[in-house]
């Protein structure tokens, strides 16, 4: 992973356009500075707006793997750093079990039991497998849908870049992995861990810089049908009513059914039709719908 390829925000923005991934002179220069200081990097922003995509367009022009840790209530230690392969163990008390009786010999009981914690029985999870296989880009997903011990967890990892495994010892990296961690505000996190990280809010793009994403990311897409949607978009944006607003993920999926069905410009029976590729609450398809009329007209 070479950093240094990157002399300025602008070469590292210019990578990542190169993957599809356009992102504003203030996105890429946060991100270049988590590069460059061995910061973590926390971007917020609503559902669709090209967080988890900026993590993966780091480890592509970084040419390092992305290793991905997918949040969610409850989560725990274990399911981010390690676990024993329970099986596999069970399995080997069984087979040293076997040939001490076979040979009629009595067995070391403190060796079997050290034997059973052997790394061979170690599952790495990907914050223990970032920090054995670094250079290497981690993503903590959806953090804000962890609880206040897993934030304390994790904050203890990003601030020393080691853990303590009991059986085995301290393991810790080699070069600090990037550290990328996203959130859809769904409640606060603690400053705690902001402190720890540097911070990018991420906004729903503009109209003409929706164009480019669609253009980079779907190049099959027509220009007049690109338009035509991405219009729309930024037109249900605009409504305060809806539960939900389209993202640019929506964005994309849409122009593509689209041009898979043939279409070369958005009427009201095709959007009508394919609605369900950007809207995914039927309070706000019911509404959308009743005004498909005037939308296209604008």
């Amino acid at each position: 992973m070479d950093q240094d390829a990157f002399p300025a925000a602008p070469d590292l923005a210019g990578r990542l356009a190169q993957t599809g991934y356009l992102c504003d002179e203030a996105l890429a220069t946060i991100a270049w500075l988590a590069l460059r200081l061995h910061r973590p990097l926390l971007l917020e922003g609503e559902p669709g707006t090209g967080k988890t995509a900026l993590a993966e367009g780091l480890a592509a022009v970084l040419d390092v793997p992305l290793l991905r840790l997918q949040c969610y209530e409850g989560i725990d230690a274990s399911q981010a750093l390690y676990d024993w392969d329970f099986p596999r163990q069970i399995l080997h008390l069984r087979a040293v079990e076997a040939v001490a009786g076979a040979r009629d010999a009595a067995t070391d009981l403190e060796a079997v039991e050290a034997d059973l914690f052997d790394e061979r029985f170690l599952l790495a999870r990907p914050v223990l497998r970032a920090l054995r296989e670094a250079p290497c880009v981690l993503l903590v997903d959806e953090i804000d849908r962890a609880d206040d011990e897993f934030e304390a967890f994790l904050l203890e990892v990003l601030s020393t870049w080691q853990v303590t495994i009991p059986e085995i010892g301290t393991i810790g990296a080699r070069v600090p992995p990037v550290v990328v961690l996203t959130s859809n505000r769904t409640r606060e996190l603690h400053d705690a861990l902001k402190r720890r990280c540097l911070y990018h809010w991420i906004d729903h793009p503009g109209l003409e810089r929706e164009l480019a994403i669609v253009a980079a990311r779907a190049p099959q897409v027509s220009d007049r049908l690109a338009r035509s949607v991405v219009t729309l978009v930024q037109n249900l944006r605009a409504d305060p009513a809806l539960l939900k607003a389209p993202g640019v993920a929506e964005t994309l999926d849409w122009v593509r059914a689209l041009a898979e069905l043939g279409a070369d410009d958005l009427d009201v029976e095709t959007a009508a039709a394919t609605l369900g590729a950007a809207v995914k609450h039927r309070e706000d398809a019911e509404r959308v719908r009743a005004a498909l009329d005037r939308l296209l007209a604008r």
